[in-house]
């Protein structure tokens, strides 16, 4: 039976707007194939994870506070992570996630928070605490070529600059910052991302684009997905995309 180990990054702190949805989604779509997913949960003052070892890391969203937590222990893991990214681990980041592996975060009160660098992103929050970046978000994404609309629910507000390879194109809502234009960071083996809902539920595609990655460079072969019924996923899609960009 084939297998992923997947890493859950501080679930009981990095827990915003259902992001656990996506370790449930990841889990249920692998055994419905028959593939078992091993699910490692990792917090503070647990033993030092093998990051290498995992072929998925997932962490979800967190207030400032947590943020600045969590900084503290993950940057311990900092050379460990860089190398996991190099090796083609895979890392899908929700977030506060998404914001601690850029160089930093930036509070309102000037705070610093600092980042793991492992990307050249950056993040400074919005002097206004009552103004955030926050609603449902619709982009245009390339997977393997494919373009595939995305659809998913923001609330922050720290800004992020500095994005070389976006996640998508925004058609609705906003992206890495007030009115932008790109939203996310993408790499082959890397999704960050400001989008919750939780993401994975609300796009199958984006989910089978993750399991499909991650058994390809497990056992290097060109898995081909038994296709699962996603009828009523579908369908709720469809009346999402209608909704929000027909409000354009």
């Amino acid at each position: 039976m084939k297998e992923l180990k997947i890493l859950y990054l501080y679930p009981d702190i990095l827990e915003l707007y259902g992001d656990f949805g996506n370790i449930q989604v990841l889990k249920y779509r692998l055994e419905k194939r028959g593939i078992q997913a091993t699910i490692v949960p990792y917090s503070i003052g647990d033993v030092a994870p093998d990051f290498s070892s995992f072929d998925l890391v997932f962490a979800g969203g967190g207030a400032d506070q947590e943020q600045g937590i969590l900084s503290e222990d993950l940057i311990k893991y900092k050379e460990s992570i860089k190398e996991a990214v190099d090796n083609g681990v895979f890392f899908l980041l929700i977030c506060g996630a998404y914001q601690l592996f850029g160089k930093y975060y930036k509070g309102v009160e000037g705070n610093i928070i600092p980042g793991l660098e492992v990307f050249d992103y950056y993040t400074e929050a919005i002097n206004d605490r009552k103004q955030r970046c926050i609603g449902n978000v619709v982009i245009n994404s390339n997977l393997n070529g494919k373009e595939t609309k995305i659809i998913g629910f923001e609330n922050h507000g720290g800004q992020t600059f500095d994005v070389d390879t976006s996640f998508g194109d925004v058609l609705f809502g906003n992206g890495n910052k007030f009115g932008d234009t790109k939203e996310g960071f993408f790499l082959e083996n890397v999704i960050a991302t400001y989008l919750h809902g939780p993401l994975l539920s609300k796009n199958p595609e984006l989910a089978d684009y993750i399991i499909k990655y991650c058994l390809d460079r497990k056992y290097d072969e060109n898995v081909v997905l038994e296709p699962l019924d996603d009828i009523f996923e579908n369908l709720c899609r469809e009346q999402l995309l209608e909704r929000f960009l027909n409000q354009k």
